[in-house]
């Protein structure tokens, strides 16, 4: 049974209104943004999951209707995972899975998230990715045919906050597998502000953090960048402050960043490995991904081109709450279609 209310006398029935869903992870925005009205969130916000331990799914079963795989299974085993979505299957819980990242992260032994991704794609219900380009490649890499739902809205802009044109900024933080070189990406980047007519920020956790290029400190005591800063809490406002922001990762799909940006308006410059671009036309790509590494004068010349146009307007709150309305709703008609089948069998 699916539980749902009696529409009331009168209205449409709401999508998925009553449906028992545990989300994987429990929540965070995107999870929030895309949950349907009505739907009945199971779980807590324990990290990892404890519906991915076989043990745990079969004594609260009856708990839930639908399982919604989003990420937080990294920690598992390909063999792992494929076992237990084989448990929901012969359980009769219906898998519904998004799939937000195709790429391997830099550090991961080779094959791994592919492996994972087969193992929850196998046995799922459906399938949702957030762009036609990501859902080519499930279909040629899967064999899945995934329906393709836009990122929804999770920020909105300050009317109280100003940009100021031309400024650029990226978020670093000490070298890493998906950052390898932050000085000679700083330099790039400076050098594509400058020509541009602007400067560079770099934000960092710490300014004073010893895991930083000394040679991007370095910069900063020339006073050829600013260093400042990143806050968790008022990310959204230092985005809305910049002309452009640049995703300095070689690895990645699909950004939240970017969707921020539309947001509060503030036009991106991302790399060219994942589907960023399909996100929203007002990003501007750069050669950075995990097989040919960064080309600097790609990028320089993206920051160039992306302070040439205007800074794009913040996106249209009605327009925005609407596609967020319509996102959940393609998800509560999923979640019912799918809880329908299960009370069948």
């Amino acid at each position: 049974m699916t539980h749902a209310d009696p529409p009331r006398a009168g209205l449409p029935p709401t999508p998925g209104a009553g449906i028992r869903v545990v989300s994987i992870p429990h929540a965070d925005p995107y999870v929030d943004a895309v949950l349907p009205a009505g739907a009945v969130r199971v779980g807590t916000g324990a990290e990892p999951s404890p519906w991915l331990d076989a043990g745990y799914l079969a004594a609260h079963v009856d708990e839930v209707d639908v399982v919604h795989l989003h990420a937080g299974y990294g920690h598992l085993e390909a063999s792992a995972l494929e076992a237990w979505a084989e448990q929901l299957q012969r359980l009769g819980v219906p898998l519904v899975v998004t799939v937000h990242g195709l790429r391997e992260e830099p550090h991961a032994p080779p094959g791994r998230h592919q492996a994972l991704l087969a193992a929850a794609l196998a046995t799922a219900e459906v399938v949702f990715t957030l762009t036609p380009g990501a859902a080519d490649e499930i279909a040629e890499a899967y064999g899945r045919t995934a329906i393709v739902v836009a990122h929804p809205s999770v920020a909105a802009a300050d009317p109280e906050l100003g940009a100021e044109r031309g400024l650029v900024g990226v978020r670093l933080g000490a070298a890493s597998e998906a950052v390898p070189d932050p000085l000679l990406l700083v330099r790039a980047a400076l050098s594509g502000a400058v020509s541009g007519g602007g400067r560079l920020r770099v934000l960092v956790e710490d300014v004073a953090a010893p895991g930083l290029d000394p040679g991007v400190v370095a910069l900063a005591e020339e006073g050829a960048v600013e260093l400042t800063p990143y806050r968790a809490g008022e990310w959204s406002a230092q985005l809305q402050q910049l002309h452009a922001a640049v995703l300095p990762e070689r690895c990645g799909t699909h950004s939240r960043d970017v969707e921020i940006c539309r947001d509060v308006g503030t036009r991106v410059v991302a790399p060219g490995c994942g589907w960023f671009a399909d996100q929203w036309s007002e990003v501007v790509p750069y050669a950075h991904d995990e097989r040919g590494g960064l080309d600097p004068v790609s990028l320089t010349a993206a920051i160039g081109a992306a302070l040439t146009r205007p800074m794009p307007r913040p996106a249209d709150r009605v327009w925005r709450e609407g596609q967020r309305a319509a996102v959940r709703d393609v998800h509560g008609e999923v979640y019912a279609q799918v809880a329908a089948d299960r009370s069948r069998v």
